[in-house]
């Protein structure tokens, strides 16, 4: 089932997607029905890779649509947790294989951009192990490759007006001191969420930008998953 684009308006005029979100412990999942958002979260304190398929066929049957009507899968590729960005991307494969589906890998900072509303914008994501994921958009383009870095070490924009979001500015509160000549605007409670995704997704997928399963993969930015004990003890932590 191929989606369609209205040739008078150059609007996506019937389109189903299914978005999934859970780069970070706090999931959840979006249906995109004909430019119509249905988001709900992942339940709290149980595993995504749980919660997940059960979660995403109550709300395809609250949308009053079955697997059959789908277009397409979009997924948050990363940065992100590790095990959550796999979940992801394995449910995404999962499903688009058993039922001949595209899908979508959608940058987990590009959608926290969307859903600032900002113009520009700087993203910071808490990365863990003293680290933060970042990236700079301007009218939603990203000016560059998404980084992780040391907090102190983060780039600073050479002008004003920026919108800064993300929980890395709640991880690392001297952030707001290094950053606070060049945004206007602060949202430290910004996080993932699959509408963003999947509003990021949707046109693309009219464009037919849709991957095979096969092809789709998390984007994790960052290759080691935990400090090893020596790391943990130098900062202080338990061995």
């Amino acid at each position: 089932m191929q989606a369609t684009v209205s040739r008078r308006t150059g609007r996506i005029a019937h389109m189903n997607l299914l978005a999934i979100e859970t780069s970070t412990e706090l999931g959840s999942i979006a249906i995109w029905r004909d430019g119509v958002l249905l988001q709900r979260a992942c339940p709290p304190g149980t595993s995504h890779s749980e919660t997940l398929l059960p979660l995403i066929r109550a709300t395809l049957n609250e949308a009053e649509l079955g697997f059959g009507d789908l277009h397409g899968l979009a997924f948050a590729a990363g940065p992100g947790s590790f095990t959550g960005l796999r979940v992801a991307c394995g449910v995404a494969q999962g499903l688009a294989f058993a039922h001949a589906l595209p899908v979508i890998p959608v940058g987990t900072l590009d959608a926290m951009a969307l859903a600032s509303g900002g113009e520009r914008v700087l993203v910071v994501l808490d990365a863990r192990m003293g680290e933060v994921y970042y990236g700079l958009f301007v009218a939603g383009v990203a000016l560059a490759a998404v980084a992780v870095c040391d907090p102190a070490a983060l780039p600073i924009p050479d002008s004003a007006g920026w919108l800064a979001c993300g929980n890395g500015l709640q991880a690392y509160p001297a952030l707001r001191a290094r950053l606070a000549a060049c945004v206007r605007a602060w949202q430290p409670q910004r996080m993932p969420e699959a509408g963003a995704v999947a509003r990021l997704a949707a046109p693309r997928l009219a464009r037919g930008e849709g991957v095979d399963a096969a092809q789709a993969a998390p984007l994790y930015v960052r290759n080691k998953v935990a400090l090893t004990v020596a790391e943990r003890l130098a900062v202080g932590g338990k061995a």
